[in-house]
């Protein structure tokens, strides 16, 4: 009995196989941090579009070049992601007796390596160009903004009837992976690691020793360098690094702020956001009933209860919803700054011209 369980403790502990639960935590990680970081260059366009309108109008551009470099830098030198590492995992090279026995500080080989930058970092770059064109395209093909000639309107109106069965086969063919890797019959929980060569693996006490060793060796000082052009290459190496663990530590350190973004901005939890933010409904104005013998209101609703005539360019005031002459409430607002009627404290810029088909 001892001996029985002795071995399924062996191997367990032998098992680098990740959970589900793992790879799609670390899988929606990402997708967590660009529309965080989206969000916070949206505020920033927003308060400043001189020095901040770049962020916005680039922002793709922009993130995925850092991203290429967090990759990168990840990939080469613990030989996974940045969501992977993160979470423990490594990528091990598919059909490599080695690959097992291959410490994650060593890197993934070169054909692997860009091979995983390709599906992780311009694969997703090349899909949002991809959905904002289809939203463009619907938006023009809606309104008519520009119709195209004969010769390519039966192919784009072809291409927008297909993209969306082309999207539900695309997330059909990650579902059923996702299942074969729940049931076991599968290696990989995307088809993207398929292609790109590797699978995912969890890292071992080796593997964490040798990444500390390597951490600690990048933190001392370098050799230095004895030629310019290795001096220049030293320096870009340490630009590149540097920024990379730059992006790095920042993602760390705010990773758990953008899940927590990610559930603020959910859908799920608009509702719940808005009953806690939203003001207090403000009480409903006191109407004065037509009927009523009061003298601020004439007895016809076509006349005008400042110059008691019939109104010229009916104007509304939004404060009150009550209307009269232009000329006569713009001057009695710019001279009091108040409903005629209610008393309703108002300004020139809630005054609403009414236009009527007579007009």
């Amino acid at each position: 009995m001892a001996e029985h369980g002795a071995h399924i403790t062996a191997a367990s502990g032998a098992d680098d196989r990740p959970s589900i639960f793992e790879v799609v935590a670390q899988d929606s990680l990402m997708t967590a941090v660009r529309p965080a970081l989206q969000h916070v260059a949206k505020v920033l366009a927003e308060s400043n579009p001189a020095h901040y309108g770049f962020l916005w109008r680039w922002f793709d551009e922009i993130f995925t070049f850092l991203d290429l470099l967090l990759q990168q830098h990840y990939l080469s030198k613990a030989s996974a992601s940045f969501s992977e590492n993160f979470y423990g995992l490594k990528r091990i090279v598919t059909g490599d007796p080695q690959g097992v026995q291959r410490l994650a500080s060593v890197g993934l080989p070169k054909k692997q390596l860009w091979k995983s930058l390709l599906f992780l970092v311009l694969l997703p770059y090349l899909k949002v160009k991809l959905e904002k064109l289809v939203s463009s395209l619907r938006e023009e093909d809606e309104y008519s903004i520009h119709p195209p000639s004969s010769c390519w309107k039966r192919f784009y109106r072809a291409f927008l009837a297909a993209y969306p069965f082309v999207t539900m086969a695309w997330e059909g063919w990650f579902l059923i992976q996702q299942l074969r890797y729940i049931l076991g019959k599968a290696q990989h929980h995307s088809p993207l690691l398929s292609l790109a060569g590797v699978r995912l693996g969890r890292l071992s006490a080796e593997d964490i020793r040798a990444l500390e060793k390597t951490l600690a060796q990048a933190s001392g000082m370098p050799q230095p360098a004895t030629s310019i052009q290795e001096k220049v290459q030293s320096a870009v190496k340490k630009a590149i690094g540097g920024l990379a663990l730059s992006i790095s530590t920042g993602l760390s350190v705010g990773v758990f702020f953008l899940q927590f973004l990610d559930w603020w901005y959910s859908s799920e939890n608009q509702e719940t956001i808005k009953s806690l933010t939203a003001l207090p409904t403000p009480p409903p104005p006191v109407h004065l009933d037509y009927n009523s013998d009061s003298s601020l209101l004439p007895k016809l609703k076509t006349v005008c209860p400042l110059c008691r005539k019939i109104r010229v360019n009916d104007t509304a005031l939004a404060t009150s919803g009550y209307v009269f002459c232009y000329r006569c409430v713009y001057n009695y607002v710019k001279s009091h700054q108040t409903c005629p009627i209610t008393g309703y404290a108002t300004e020139v810029q809630h005054l609403v011209k009414l236009y009527s088909p007579e007009n």
